[in-house]
């Protein structure tokens, strides 16, 4: 095989590679409608690619042709199905049924006619059948552009993609290997970029979903610029942890964190400026907390976390150091409220961060009152080398923990 084709087709398995790396983090972020429809597309067009290059270990050609039309049958379907529905065309449970009775009954139809034909002959009846419902798709995603639909460009060039893709395989596997290597070239680039519209597809499709879940259960105390609990909700979440602390017994892990500048800022470069900065902050910091560590916002300056069950002080600190570095980078600030002006209007900030840690293992000791402290050393830290303060329950002193040298 020539190299050029080796290149291409890597290419397409390194996407893939990458997209299946993609959906493991939306899946390990409780994003899993993502991360299984991302999935799906990725291994079902995979399936299909090895297939249809003769990847499977099957010596006799006539079987190889049976599977080959097996397999762009059962794979063709889910897929058409799955663009439909993220394309919104499929909302209500009627019309989920009736295109899943449809597509499911149509690809039965194929693969009983295959039977009566031919291996080669039931290939490209096959081939054809795939071809033909991407041309529906394509048409579906043509009338939703038609309509303003905001993915459906994207969808557009997406399906097209697949339908020179499923062209040229389709050539490949009914010449049985023999096609010239440009034909390998434009169905391997045409797979790549099939997958990669998908991929920004399935996101931008379901972003909104994840913001809506959000929304939905922070209720009206959700904090639309931090994409967190805003301050009132922090409180309530507090007084919930706490509770639970008093029962169980086991200690809490407290961090509060500050920007000190953040007034500064409001006064430099507007509210807009400040907006910006506490969007960039917030979601540096929602991205690099554990999965264990309950966040929100405190104040209009600073963030909470709350860690349960923390029987590993080392832990807390190792978490408040690795924020307090991400936090301090430097942040390009949008400085305009106009949309058109958003990306040309900018300035450079550096947030000034105080950490304040502690654990709490007193039951007797008040939400309100642990968290004020926590508040009163982040404030505090801001003057210290390393701008982390940590309560020294044994001594009972708040000290400044030491700046750990580069490695």
């Amino acid at each position: 095989m020539d190299k050029w084709v080796i290149g291409f087709w890597g290419c397409y398995f390194g996407t893939t590679a990458l997209m299946l790396a993609g959906s493991a983090w939306a899946f390990a972020r409780t994003l899993r409608r993502i991360s299984l429809n991302a999935a799906l597309s990725a291994l079902a067009s995979t399936f299909f690619v090895v297939a249809f290059l003769g990847g499977f270990p099957i010596a006799d050609a006539d079987a190889m042709a049976r599977f080959q039309a097996h397999i762009a049958t059962l794979v063709s379907g889910p897929l058409a199905y799955q663009l439909l529905a993220i394309l919104g065309l499929l909302r209500s449970s009627a019309r989920k049924r009736r295109a899943a009775f449809s597509l499911g009954a149509f690809c039965a139809l194929v693969l009983a006619i295959g039977w009566c034909l031919q291996p080669m002959d039931a290939l490209a009846l096959s081939t054809g059948m795939a071809c033909l419902l991407g041309f529906v798709a394509l048409f579906g995603t043509l009338y939703s552009a038609w309509r303003g639909a905001k993915l459906a460009w994207a969808a557009v060039l997406s399906v097209f993609s697949m339908l020179v893709a499923l062209a040229g395989l389709g050539w490949i596997a009914l010449s049985q290997q023999q096609a010239p290597w440009p034909v390998h070239v434009v169905s391997a680039l045409a797979a790549t970029i099939y997958l990669i519209t998908m991929a920004g597809v399935l996101w931008m499709r379901y972003a909104y979903l994840v913001e809506l879940h959000e929304a939905m259960a922070q209720g009206p105390s959700y904090d639309p610029v931090t994409r967190m609990r805003s301050h009132a909700e922090t409180g309530q979440l507090v007084g919930t942890v706490f509770r639970g602390f008093r029962q169980d017994r086991i200690p809490l892990g407290i961090i509060v964190l500050t920007i000190a500048n953040i007034y500064a800022l409001e006064k430099l470069h507007g509210f807009a400026a400040v907006n910006s900065a506490l969007f960039v902050c917030s979601g540096r910091l929602r991205r690099s907390v554990p999965a264990n560590v309950e966040i929100g916002r405190l104040g209009s300056d600073g963030f909470l976390l709350v860690m349960r069950h923390c029987t590993d002080s080392g832990r807390l600190i190792d978490v408040a150091r690795s924020l307090e570095s991400r936090l301090r980078k430097s942040v390009v600030l949008n400085t305009s409220r106009e949309v058109a002006q958003l990306e040309s209007t900018s300035a450079v900030w550096r947030a000034e961060i105080g950490v304040g840690v502690m654990v709490v293992s007193n039951t007797a000791v008040r939400g309100s009152s642990a968290v004020a402290m926590a508040r009163g050393m982040s404030r505090t830290a801001i003057s210290y080398a390393s701008r982390i303060a940590w309560y020294d329950a044994s001594s009972a002193e708040i000290v400044e923990l030491p700046v750990l040298s580069p490695a």
